[in-house]
């Protein structure tokens, strides 16, 4: 590709044919993002529960897809890297400085009762140990070894994560 063909003024040019080099991953970028990119959200929102935190989790991942990803040997591994990257993402942001400088909201204002909670939500709820597991396994249907993969996770912690939080979902769901 010439510098003339990189030019921005060229119209007839779309965004890819910008880009210098392979595709990154077996996918390539746009196709990775069309196939993971609502896997990735919807874990980015079960650990965090606010929609502007999982897109910028969205984000961030995908821009790391791009510049800092390793050499895929699947699309399988490819889709484990980007879990792996989010759920780092959305631990930093469980950390921040933001997240631990909230006020609770006045008696007051009008606010959704505890009852009104459904299953999504109960799992939103639940500590951060048990929302990735849960979220992992049955909603996107990994079984306890790739999930310790993912994790960074001996299998038996899994398997004890997912027994502790179908306990504490069972807890919530019944006490509605």
């Amino acid at each position: 590709m010439t510098d003339a063909a990189r030019t921005p003024d060229r119209a007839d040019e779309g965004p890819e044919e910008l880009v210098d080099g392979p595709p990154r991953g077996p996918l390539g970028f746009e196709a990775a993002y069309s196939a993971y990119g609502p896997m990735v959200y919807r874990l980015a929102m079960v650990y965090l529960g606010r929609r502007a935190d999982a897109e910028d989790v969205v984000q961030e991942a995908f821009i790391r897809l791009l510049h800092r990803s390793p050499g895929f040997a699947d699309g399988e591994h490819e889709r484990r890297w980007l879990l792996r990257v989010a759920v780092n993402l959305c631990r930093d942001q469980l950390r921040g400085f933001w997240r631990r400088r909230t006020v609770e909201l006045e008696p007051g204002l009008p606010a959704r009762e505890e009852g009104d909670l459904g299953l999504a939500e109960a799992v939103v709820a639940l500590p951060e140990q048990y929302k990735g597991p849960i979220h992992l396994h049955y909603w996107e249907g990994y079984s306890v070894a790739e999930i310790g993969e993912i994790l960074k996770l001996g299998q038996s912690a899994v398997k004890m994560r997912l027994k502790r939080g179908r306990e504490l979902l069972k807890k919530e769901m019944e006490g509605m």
